[in-house]
């Protein structure tokens, strides 16, 4: 695990609009995995109409008390308990393709990584800056849909320490249908979902089933979130709370504007979970920079360019340490 994360930050995501990836439809899901050369087993091979599903039949657990949406709390809490702030690595899935993915996914989790944030590639991106955008637009090509992603998650979840949350817009998720995502999620041993366009008022379908199925669903706040606001996703929030550092796409920065500290401090006055701060880090040198000490740090354009120039994840952490 890396000795130094009281120091480590990056970040990178994904927001969307409108759907457009006829890979994701309510049908099953054939660009998956399988087909870029990768084979692995079938989670499930029903289907479901799309739209707003039912709440799955049993009474769905209140927020945070589900085993998996527990995890991430106590994986973050270890770390600052250890003397450091927890380290979160994001990647798309199926990059630099599918099997380096597979590579890059064990040694994240091998090289100390608390969670790791799993993108799930979408056509339509509005909050990527380029690298996260170029590495979902490559992705894609190569096949890659949210059926096969839950595939190759679940053929590693009984050997990885790390516990993994997808984060991906929610047409994706909403033309695989919710409850059938969400079953397929848990068994996948995915412990969480930060959906960047849904919004508070229009999360209790997705959070029904995650939370019936014992996982988060994360709530993404900005710097120029108000308090009020942030106390109505701090109704249902579990997990960790994703705050995003800046105004703007995704994509490292040189430096954070104050308002970053203003929104931590607003922020720990509202929530009761763990802080993790994404969008924009790069270094060390930025988070002992900032006026204010993050849970977590979220690292995603660094990785995504370390691995695209031909470095591999075991090297990424072994620099970080």
């Amino acid at each position: 695990m890396p000795s130094s994360m009281n120091q480590v930050a990056g970040g990178d995501r994904t927001m969307s609009s409108p759907m457009n990836q006829p890979e994701e439809g309510n049908r099953t899901v054939s660009a998956s995995i399988d087909r870029a050369g990768e084979g692995s087993r079938a989670l499930s091979s029903s289907t479901e109409p799309a739209g707003e599903p039912r709440p799955e039949q049993a009474a769905p657990l209140r927020a945070g008390q589900g085993a998996s949406a527990s995890v991430l709390t106590r994986r973050i809490e270890e770390a600052n308990a250890a003397g450091r702030v927890a380290f979160i690595p994001f990647i798309t899935a199926g990059f630099p393709t599918p099997a380096k993915f597979r590579e890059a996914l064990r040694e994240l989790d091998e090289g100390g990584a608390d969670i790791i944030e799993v993108g799930v590639p979408f056509s339509d991106p509005v909050a990527d800056g380029p690298t996260v955008e170029e590495t979902s637009r490559r992705a894609l090509a190569a096949g890659v849909g949210l059926r096969g992603i839950l595939e190759e998650l679940a053929e590693g979840a009984a050997g990885r320490r790390a516990p993994v949350v997808l984060m991906g817009y929610y047409n994706p998720f909403l033309q695989y249908g919710l409850a059938r995502f969400a079953r397929d999620a848990a068994a996948a041993g995915v412990s969480g979902c930060i959906v960047p366009d849904l919004p508070v008022d229009e999360d209790g379908p997705l959070r029904a089933v995650l939370e019936a199925q014992g996982m988060a669903l994360i709530p993404l706040v900005g710097v120029n979130t108000p308090a009020a606001r942030m106390r109505a996703y701090a109704r249902g929030a579990a997990g960790y709370v994703y705050l995003v550092s800046v105004l703007g796409v995704t994509g490292e920065r040189a430096a954070f504007a104050e308002e970053l500290g203003e929104a931590f401090t607003r922020a720990k006055g509202v929530f009761s979970l763990p802080l993790a701060v994404g969008f924009g880090f790069s270094g060390p040198a930025q988070l002992e920079g900032l006026p204010f000490r993050p849970q977590a740090v979220v690292v995603g354009s660094a990785l995504l360019r370390f691995l695209d120039a031909g470095g591999s994840a075991a090297d990424f952490m072994r620099r970080l340490a």
